[in-house]
């Protein structure tokens, strides 16, 4: 594989990028405007109406975070937006991306060749209608549209390795084919797939709103165990993967799967997040003193990187592929390979960060976390509920009194709770209780690859083998979610 300069591909190209208002994205953003200013154009693809929706979004979702401070500072606020930006507002899930601005549209498809899919929907349990439509039928509606840019040099769609279910052992960097079932089960069929979801909408059309989403929510699991997938999430992706290998017939293709993603590792500057991603929910409920650990298993090996390494994973995989049209190229990029780090180390990290720098609570008072003992996701339930509820309805002296309004609201409200947390436990137990670990052969390939341009070795780092797990996690990325997740 031979590279060109990384840099000189940035600014000859023009990109265009859906999703721009998501995690990964900003990331892509930035570390594009930061390294090559004169890129030659980026056009980012928001979910938006009209022109002044998209531009507010993008002013208020992605330039005003601070993630942007060294850009904003080196180059204005305005003049590089102005001169290397423009905003596009689309929906990857309509034909078109939904571009109405015919002008806009024709230039695109005369300028662009790199094309990036970051649109997706992350929630494991999102409504089958809407996670089918971005996460599956958006990224085929992204190709059919890239395949119509005349300077086309490469496609780049961004999965998720957990595309495997709960694959024990390796799992390797390959693609799947039309109709691949995790169970052996036979008849996935994605046409199929649109008219069970079309079938249930027309049967739910006169119920009402919050009857309606809970029903799809439940069809997209069912739909997904049915054939060997334990989410929604992973069921749509990989649906989305197969389309993609189907259809792409010259165009070359490049799909990354990273892992669990987290806050960066150095760039622009250590430990930017936004929003609470898998892993980052226990650690608030464990730094707020509301669970005692973190639940899982603690000889799991626990998939964790930094979102500027995959960025920088992304951008040295374009440069790789460009123009490579027999090119269906599979890239995990995450770290339990090469540098595997046990879930029960997360644990003693969390508790070594907040016995240092505990938690100030609303009544100005530091929380005490424990050292509790590692408990099973089923069983950190049920003592959040004896400890939330059950004691003390015991203390009141209630236990027993149906009659006692008190009662009947807390026993409302518990079941709620329950049938809430025992979700989450099916949700987050597939990666709580990880038994995989993701072979990147071809990823080790890019990372030599990048050995050999040493003047860019630094810039376009991606080798989870230089993070220190104890630092990193306790001192950038705890920190992070302390700073961008925890409210009083």
């Amino acid at each position: 594989m031979e590279l060109s300069s990384i840099l000189h591909f940035l600014e000859n190209n023009s990109i265009l990028v859906t999703g721009a208002t998501g995690f990964l994205a900003k990331v892509l953003i930035e570390k594009i405007l930061r390294v090559q200013p004169n890129v030659k154009k980026l056009y980012l693809l928001l979910r938006a109406p009209d022109s002044n929706s998209a531009l507010h979004r993008f002013n208020n979702e992605v330039m005003a975070k601070d993630l942007f401070t060294i850009v904003r500072d080196k180059y204005g606020d305005d003049d590089l937006i102005r001169e290397k930006v423009t905003l596009v507002p689309g929906d990857i899930t309509l034909e078109c991306l939904g571009i109405e601005e015919f002008g806009l549209r024709e230039e695109i498809l005369r300028q662009v060749q790199v094309v990036i899919n970051l649109a997706a929907t992350t929630d494991f349990d999102e409504r089958y209608d809407i996670a089918f439509g971005i996460n599956t039928i958006g990224p085929l509606n992204v190709l059919n549209f890239s395949r119509n840019c005349s300077k086309l040099r490469l496609f780049l769609h961004v999965s998720t390795a957990y595309v495997c279910g709960e694959k024990e052992g390796i799992v390797v960097e390959k693609p799947f084919k039309m109709g691949d079932t995790l169970n052996g089960a036979r008849g996935l069929d994605i046409s199929t797939e649109k008219e069970v979801i079309e079938g249930k909408l027309k049967e739910l059309q006169a119920e009402q709103q919050n009857y309606i989403s809970p029903i799809l929510k439940d069809l997209g699991i069912q739909r997904a165990k049915k054939y060997g997938w334990p989410n929604t999430y992973a069921f749509t992706k990989a649906m989305g993967e197969m389309l993609l290998g189907k259809w792409k017939d010259k165009v070359p293709l490049v799909i990354i799967r990273p892992t669990i993603i987290t806050s960066t590792y150095k760039e622009p500057f250590p430990g930017w997040l936004q929003g609470l991603r898998n892993i980052d929910s226990f650690v608030v409920g464990y730094g707020k003193g509301k669970i005692s650990c973190f639940p899982g298993d603690p000889q799991t090996i626990v998939d964790l990187i930094p979102a500027d390494m995959v960025v920088n994973a992304m951008i040295v995989a374009m440069v790789a592929h460009a123009d490579q049209t027999t090119d269906h190229a599979i890239y995990h990029v995450g770290s339990s390979m090469a540098n595997p780090v046990l879930y029960s180390s997360l644990q003693d990290y969390g508790l070594r960060y907040f016995t240092e720098q505990p938690w100030v609570n609303k009544d100005r008072e530091p929380v005490i976390v424990r050292n509790g003992t590692k408990l099973s996701t089923e069983a950190m339930v049920n003592r959040y509920i004896s400890f939330h509820y059950l004691i003390p309805l015991k203390i009141l002296g209630v236990v027993n009194t149906a009659s006692c309004q008190y009662f009947e609201d807390a026993y409302v409200d518990l079941s709620r709770k329950v049938k809430f947390l025992m979700r989450l436990v099916q949700l987050f137990k597939p990666y709580l209780f990880f038994k995989g670990v993701f072979d990147d052969i071809n990823t080790e390939k890019l990372r030599g690859a990048v050995r050999e341009i040493e003047v860019e070795d630094g810039i376009f780092y991606f080798d989870p083998r230089s993070i220190n797990w104890a630092e990193y996690f306790m001192y950038t990325h705890i920190a992070a979610v302390v700073k961008y997740g925890f409210k009083r």
